[in-house]
Parts: structure tokens; sequence; C-alpha cells
């Protein structure tokens, strides 16, 4: 155990990032280009709910089907998923060894972090692959069913209200990431100018917070279904955005959500050029 610590800490000190090597960093900041690309088509899809002219549903599997219907869009979405993994990869590495330049319980929430990132990554690589092999799926489906799995077990209410608390406990830490701006921490740009500096932290911030809130509506969801021990009220992104758009405020709320999205996707792409962690 120690000497594939010690080989990867090698790997990690030679690079300019956390990435075990330059494969994996290269390949990881493609991904994240990915990544910020779906966020954007999201942002799009959900403008379109919220003017009434739907075409697809706005979460990850309707944005990766956008994105494969455009010329070249199915390499793009092969590169991207192997992105999106190597990118996972670099985030456990960063787990394990990274974030060298804090300590104690910053280090500890970052690798905690880095752990989730890789999560969401591998999670998203998955979509692209099962829309590639043609198993594709309604993510509000998928929601549903898991709830219904979930409250079929033994004290599954209990079950599906813990995940929904778990969900409200990311939405926080997003929060908390968006207000406290940690995130310009994991990233390297000290050679930028103040006004780029000012441009990543503000689309950072909004687009952390966007995200916050549409997971936030996702865990209220989950906690529907366990309340009333009825799966129908479960939903992911689709619905969490469906339901925005289904209040007094309506269009106005979805599309000031669909900015936030917008302004996470840019983000992502900064990130990309300039991530160290």
């Amino acid at each position: 155990m120690v000497r594939p610590l010690v080989r990867l800490r090698r790997l990690v000190k030679e690079g300019r990032s956390d990435a075990p090597g330059r494969v994996v960093d290269a390949l990881g900041r493609i991904g994240l280009v990915g990544y910020g690309v779906v966020h954007l088509v999201v942002a799009w899809l959900a403008l379109q709910v919220a003017f009434g002219q739907p075409d697809a549903p706005p979460d990850a599997e309707g944005a990766v089907g956008t994105i494969a219907r455009t010329p070249g869009g199915v390499l793009a979405l092969v590169v991207a998923a192997l992105g999106l993994l190597a990118f996972a990869v670099w985030q456990v590495s960063a787990a394990a060894v990274g974030f060298r330049w804090v300590s104690g319980n910053e280090r500890v929430r970052k690798r905690v972090g880095a752990v989730a990132k890789a999560i969401a990554m591998t999670s998203l690589a998955l979509v692209v692959v099962n829309y590639l092999a043609g198993m594709r799926s309604s993510g509000n489906t998928t929601a549903q069913q898991a709830a219904a799995g979930v409250l079929a077990l033994p004290a599954g209410r209990a079950l599906l209200g813990l995940a929904a608390i778990v969900v409200l406990s990311i939405a926080v830490a997003m929060t908390y990431t968006g207000v406290r701006r940690t995130f310009m921490g994991d990233l390297d740009v000290g050679r930028l100018s103040p006004g780029v500096k000012h441009a990543i932290e503000v689309v950072g911030v909004v687009g952390h917070l966007a995200r916050a809130f549409a997971l936030g509506v996702v865990g209220v969801l989950a906690g529907a279904a366990a309340l009333y021990a009825d799966p129908a009220q479960a939903g992911g992104l689709d619905a969490a955005l469906r339901a925005l758009g289904s209040t007094v405020a309506g269009a106005w709320l979805l599309g000031t959500v669909a900015a936030g999205f917008a302004a996470f996707g840019l983000f992502c792409l900064a990130d990309a050029a300039t991530r160290r962690a």
C-alpha cells in the first residue's frame, strides 16, 4: 500500500496538477470542457422549457442526445467520455495525495470534494456510454424506479429519507463553495489579469449556487417521495427544473437557474485551462 502511494506522489509532483501523469492531466482537461458543454446545453434546454418550447429534457441525458445529433457529435461524446473518466481518476489521485498547498480540515474537505467530483464525472461518463450504446431512458423514470426500489426495502422510507438528506447536504456544501469562493484555491490564476480572475470568480459563484439550488430541489423531491411513500414524487434534474417552472415565478425562475447553469458551463472552461487540483 505504501509503495503505490509513494509512486503516486512522485507522479503528481512531476506534473502541473494532482493528476497522475500528463496523459491523465490532458484528457481530464478535455473532460472538464465536455462537462462545461453539457451544462451549457442543459441551460439552453431549460430555457426552451421556460418559454414553452421543449425540445429535450433539461438534464444530462437530454444534453447528451442534443450533442449527439450535431455534426461530429458522436465522436465528440466518445472523446468526452474518455476525458470524464480521466478526470475522475485525476480526482481520486487528488483525494489520495493532493491539495498540498492546504492542510488540516481544509485539506480533508477538499479531498472529500474530490471524491464527489470523481463520482459526478463517472456518472456523466456512464450517461454518455449508455446513450451511445442505445440504452436511453428518462432521467425522471430512472429516479422514480430507484425510489420505488428503495421504498420496497425494509425501512425503505427511512433509507430514501436518508438519501434525501445526503443530497441536501451536498447542495449545502455546494452553496458553501460558491459563497466562500473556495473553488478559486484549486485554480492556478496567478498569471491572469485581475479582470479575468474576477470574471472566473463571478461565473464560478453564480454557477455553483445555481447547481446547489437545483440539487436542493432534487433533494426535496426525494424527501417528499419518502414522506408520502410515493416514488412518483421523486425525480432527477429534469423534474426539478420543471417543478421550478410550475411555480408562480415560473419562466423567470427557471430562466435564472438556466443562466446559472450557463455560468457554470463557462466556469468549467476556465477550470479546464487553470486547474491544479
